[in-house]
């Protein structure tokens, strides 16, 4: 669903092609309230391809510890908050991964990734991350992990 993301009337569009559509949906919506609530923004994505700029940077900072996934990404969305720019990309399989990245020099910038419920580790992840479980009422049980980032982007 390109557009606002509404996290209390939780919706499938632009997921359809995705196994887990509904736990890929409750995802972005979980992602979409947290930013409502910390940060009073609205969480808005497009697809991937009027943006494949936001899918070669995030790819870029992937590059770093070597991972390219198979997976074709769906949705992205690019915000800059307080400083901090975040980018999202949701893939198809039901991975969502988010670079977080101070602009300032040593503030903050990691890799995020979230596996929606029913979707198996991605074989670019299973050998160097472990993953931790989150409860989630729109999503279900999220997994998570994260790397830091060294490079500069």
């Amino acid at each position: 669903m390109a557009g606002l993301i509404d996290f209390v009337n939780v919706s499938t569009d632009g997921f359809e092609t995705s196994p887990v559509v509904d736990a890929l949906a409750g995802l972005r919506a979980n992602e979409a309230r947290y930013f409502k609530n910390k940060y009073a923004l609205d969480f808005v994505t497009k697809p991937a391809a009027e943006a494949p700029e936001l899918v070669d940077y995030v790819n870029r900072v992937l590059a770093e510890r070597d991972i390219n996934f198979a997976s074709k990404p769906l949705e992205v969305t690019d915000m800059l908050i307080e400083g901090v720019r975040w980018t999202y990309v949701f893939y198809e399989s039901g991975l969502s991964v988010n670079v977080l990245y101070a602009l300032e020099d040593g503030g903050k910038r990691a890799v995020g990734f979230k596996l929606s419920m029913g979707m198996d580790v991605p074989i670019e992840l299973a050998s160097k991350f472990k993953f931790v479980r989150q409860k989630s009422k729109l999503a279900g049980e999220i997994r998570g992990s994260y790397f830091v980032i060294k490079g500069k982007y």
